[in-house]
């Protein structure tokens, strides 16, 4: 997510059960979301054989995670369409005190987690009062998954973009610069611990880092918020996975972004503002851009974000975070991803040819990725969101399959973080 931290970057198993019977009848939605809404759907553009392409990769991918994960299984079964949809969505609000709105929505179980921003923090005790509702609201009882803690996250890369106070301090260029090689790998471990302490004094448990982009020229898109740990990727390989592995050692899960990697963008190219096509070789995406992803995914990173530009080598036709080709092609089948993938944010102007909120989500969820990231800071969009996972559902557009699977792994992620 960007365009966050180049505004306001000074502010302090897969589960493959084919025979889950699935209790759809709506509950109703909530009073939250009678107002929010963003107008009807174009037709979403066809994703080629995506249902098949998704469970293909569901099936290669079942062995190594269906253990353990029978409770999210029965647990999915029981949910409504609209609480399905919503544990897909993290959404995020404007202030310093989370709206009635979201907090009826995680009582009802229709939210996977918050994100949280620099403007959402005044102090040490209101923000822990703010979380503290929000875990509150989770514990309902007329929340079916008040037993799995939310996915609290914030992006506290290090350096510039920090939006609570505190660890990690060194920037990732920092960090890239140091010498010996040795002594870089020590403060990278040092960032990563920091990072995930820090979180967890707020009861955050999920941290939108480290970035594994490889910049290309000095003062880039990367470099110019010294987002990136060196040109080389043996190094932001090395130091990302550093990193990686001592925030997920003190129970913080670490996200990799933003794959196949924005390395190459000029300082102009924020997806954010705009559309970005990237013409890079598909070979340099894959041997250059794509090469800390192993390393991380080696790690056991627990999520990563795709990006929001576009490939033209890997797929002509859609933004990464659209394409089956690249979430499940790239990331899934050819890196082994087994994690929890999640978007960059869905209000982002990159997406400006792809039509309203609900229409993004819903093609977001056809290319395969599981979490919806709205960091508009306005509950309504996220709402939105759970609208076009709701009409795809419904629709039979995404697959039923495919949809709790997502939602089951999602849940099992949950599980093993903190509350």
């Amino acid at each position: 997510m960007l365009w966050s931290t180049t505004r306001r970057a000074a502010l302090p198993a897969l589960v493959l059960t084919v025979t889950l019977l699935c209790a759809v009848a709506d509950v109703g939605r909530s009073a939250a979301r009678a107002s929010a809404s963003d107008g009807p759907a174009p037709a979403s553009p066809v994703h080629a054989g995506n249902e098949e392409f998704i469970a293909a990769s569901l099936t290669q991918s079942a062995s190594a995670l269906a253990a353990g994960q029978s409770a999210e299984s029965s647990l999915v079964a029981g949910m409504s369409v609209s609480q399905l949809a919503g544990q897909r969505v993290i959404y995020s609000y404007s202030g310093l005190t989370p709206p009635a709105s979201l907090l009826n929505l995680i009582r009802h179980g229709e939210a996977a987690g918050v994100i949280f921003f620099g403007a959402n923090y005044k102090s040490r005790s209101q923000f822990s009062r703010a979380v503290g509702d929000l875990i509150t609201a989770n514990g309902s009882t007329d929340n079916p998954a008040r037993a799995y803690p939310l996915l609290l996250m914030t992006d506290q890369e290090g350096g510039l973009v920090r939006r609570l106070p505190g660890a990690p301090v060194l920037s990732e260029k920092k960090i890239g610069a140091i010498r010996p090689i040795a002594a870089a790998e020590a403060a990278a471990e040092q960032a990563g611990a920091g990072a995930a302490a820090n979180l967890l004094s707020y009861r955050l448990n999920v941290n939108l880092a480290p970035v594994l982009d490889v910049y290309r020229t000095p003062g880039d898109f990367d470099d110019q918020y010294q987002r990136s740990y060196s040109m080389r990727p043996g190094v932001v390989s090395t130091l990302g996975a550093d990193f990686i592995t001592a925030q997920q050692k003190g129970k913080v899960a670490a996200t990799a972004k933003h794959f196949p990697g924005l390395g190459a963008a000029t300082a102009a190219q924020n997806t954010d503002d705009v559309p970005v096509t990237l013409n890079v070789p598909a070979a340099t995406l894959e041997s250059f851009d794509e090469y800390p992803y192993r390393a991380a995914i080696k790690a056991g990173v627990k999520l990563v974000m795709v990006s929001w530009a576009k490939y033209p080598a890997l797929d002509p036709d859609f933004p990464a975070g659209l394409s089956s080709t690249i979430v499940q092609g790239q990331l899934r089948t050819r890196l082994g991803f087994t994690g929890v993938t999640i978007t960059d944010a869905i209000g982002a102007g990159a997406l400006s040819h792809y039509g309203t909120t609900q229409n993004r989500a819903l093609l977001a969820a056809e290319a395969g990725m599981e979490l919806i990231l709205s960091a508009g800071e306005n509950p309504a969009e996220g709402v939105s969101c759970l609208d076009g996972l709701e009409s795809g559902y419904t629709s039979g557009k995404l697959g039923s399959t495919a949809f709790k699977a997502a939602v089951a792994q999602i849940l099992a992620l949950r599980k093993g973080l903190p509350v």
